[in-house]
C-alpha cells in the first residue's frame, strides 16, 4: 500500500507543479516554444530509460533466484526500487502537464525547464543507484552479508534476555492447554502468515477477556481448515483473529526469525546439488549459518508469551527453538554434502566451534550433528579425512 501510496502522490505532486509552474513570473524569460520541445523530451525520455531499466532489473532478480533461491526476494524489497519508480512517474507528469499548460504562451520563465532539468538529474541519480543495487543483489558475499544483517536486527529485537539452563520455576500460566478452547480455522485461499499485531490483539484480549494460544507462527502457510488459533470460550472469532493477522504469498522477516536460517541453507544446498557442484559457496553460507547460531546459542528463545499489563498471560505464539534452528541450519546440509570433502570439513569445522560456544545443556544435538559428520566423513574419505 505505501509503495503504490507513494507513486500516486509523486503523479499528484508532478500534476500540481505542472499546472503552477507556467504561472511563474520571476526570473529570465524562455521563448515557449523551444521550452515545450525540451519539457516533451526530457518526460518521454526519462520514462523511456525507467522502462530499459526495470527490464533489465528483471533479468537481475531472475538471475538471483535462479543462482541463490526463489525466496530471497531483497532486492525486491528494497525502498529505492519503488521510490525510484515513484520518483519518474512524477517526473514525467510534471514534465508533460507543464508542456500543455504552457499552451499558446509566447515566451515562459527558465524556472520551468530548470527545475525540470533538476528533477531529471535527480531521477538519474537514484536510477543509478538502483542500478548498483541490482548488481550487488547477484553477488554472494553482499547477498550473504544482507540475509545476515537482517537475521542481526531481528534476533536483537526477539531475543533481549540471555539463556539461563536453570531458572526459577514460573507460575503457572492461566491459557488454555493446546488441545483446548474454541478452534478458530482459516477460511480462503492458501496465503503465508507473514505477521501477528501482538498489541492490538492484547488490547482485545484484555477488554474481552480472553486468552489465545495461537497453533501457527509467521511463516507459516495457512490452507483451508488450518486451526489459526484456539482462544478460551467467549472470544474472538475469525474475523476479530483476522483483524490481527498480515498475510502475503511468501514469506518476510519481520517477525519470522527460522527465515534466515531457511534461505542459507537454500543457497548451501543450490551449491552442493550436482547441476551446480559449488562447494565454496556452501562454505561461505556455512560460515554464516555459524555466525546465526552463535549468536543465539546463549540467548532465550523462549519469547511466545506475551502478558497484558497486569501480568496475565493472554497471547502465546509457537516460537523455533534451539533444536529447529539448529535441525534447519545443517540437517539437509549435511546430507547434502555426502559427496565433497569440502563441505564436509566446513561444516563439521562449524559443530566444533559451535560445540565450545553453547550452553552445556543445549550441546547434545550439537554433538550428535558432530558425530555424524565425522562418521560421514570418515567412512566416505577414509584417506584424507583424519589428516584435516
Amino acid at each position: 500500500m505505501r509503495r503504490d501510496l507513494s507513486q500516486l502522490l509523486c503523479a499528484v505532486v508532478g500534476l500540481g507543479l505542472g499546472l503552477l509552474a507556467p504561472l511563474i513570473t520571476a526570473g529570465p524569460r524562455a521563448d515557449a516554444g523551444r521550452v515545450v520541445s525540451v519539457l516533451f523530451t526530457l518526460g518521454f525520455g526519462v520514462i523511456s530509460l525507467v522502462s530499459i531499466i526495470y527490464s533489465v532489473l528483471f533479468l537481475v532478480v531472475q538471475f538471483s533466484a535462479s543462482t541463490f533461491t526463489p525466496r530471497l526476494g531483497l532486492f525486491r524489497q528494497e525502498p529505492v526500487v519503488w521510490r525510484t519508480f515513484a520518483l519518474t512517474i512524477g517526473v514525467f507528469v510534471f514534465c508533460v502537464t507543464s508542456g500543455l499548460a504552457i499552451g499558446s504562451r509566447k515566451d515562459v520563465s527558465v524556472l520551468v525547464p530548470g527545475a525540470a532539468m533538476v528533477l531529471t538529474l535527480v531521477a538519474l541519480g537514484m536510477m543509478r543507484t538502483l542500478q548498483m543495487k541490482a548488481f550487488d543483489s547477484i553477488q554472494l558475499g553482499h547477498s550473504l552479508t544482507a540475509i545476515a544483517a537482517r537475521a542481526h536486527r531481528l534476533y536483537d529485537t526477539l531475543y533481549v534476555h540471555p539463556y539461563v539452563p536453570a531458572g526459577p520455576a514460573t507460575a503457572p500460566s492461566r491459557l488454555p492447554a493446546a488441545d483446548t478452547g474454541v478452534a478458530v480455522r482459516w477460511t480462503g485461499p492458501p496465503v503465508v502468515l507473514q505477521n501477528i499485531d501482538v498489541p492490538a490483539l492484547l488490547g482485545l484480549a484484555r477488554e474481552g477477556d480472553f486468552s489465545v494460544v495461537f497453533r501457527v507462527s509467521p511463516g507459516t502457510t495457512l490452507t483451508e481448515g488450518t486451526v489459526i488459533a484456539r482462544v478460551t470460550p467467549g472470544g474472538a472469532g475469525e474475523d476479530a483473529l483476522r483483524a490481527v493477522l498480515s498475510t502475503g504469498v511468501e514469506r518476510t522477516f519481520d517477525q519470522d526469525p527460522e527465515l534466515p536460517f531457511r534461505l542459507l541453507a537454500d543457497i548451501a544446498l543450490r551449491a552442493l546439488s550436482p547441476a551446480v557442484n559449488d562447494p565454496a559457496t556452501a562454505v561461505d553460507a556455512l560460515d554464516r549459518l555459524e555466525d546465526l547460531l552463535v549468536r543465539l546459542a546463549d540467548r532465550d528463545l523462549d519469547v511466545g508469551r506475551f502478558d497484558d499489563p497486569d501480568g496475565r498471560t493472554r497471547v502465546s505464539v509457537p516460537v523455533p527453538g534451539w533444536g529447529q534452528y539448529v535441525r534447519t541450519a545443517v540437517d539437509d546440509v549435511i546430507l547434502a554434502a555426502h559427496g565433497s570433502p569440502m563441505a564436509l570439513r566446513g561444516t563439521r569445522d562449524l559443530l566444533r566451534r559451535l560445540m565450545e560456544r553453547t550452553p552445556g545443556d543445549r550441546r547434545a544435538l550439537v554433538h550428535d550433528r558432530l558425530r555424524w559428520v565425522e562418521q560421514a566423513g570418515g567412512e566416505a574419505y577414509p584417506l584424507v579425512w583424519e589428516d584435516t
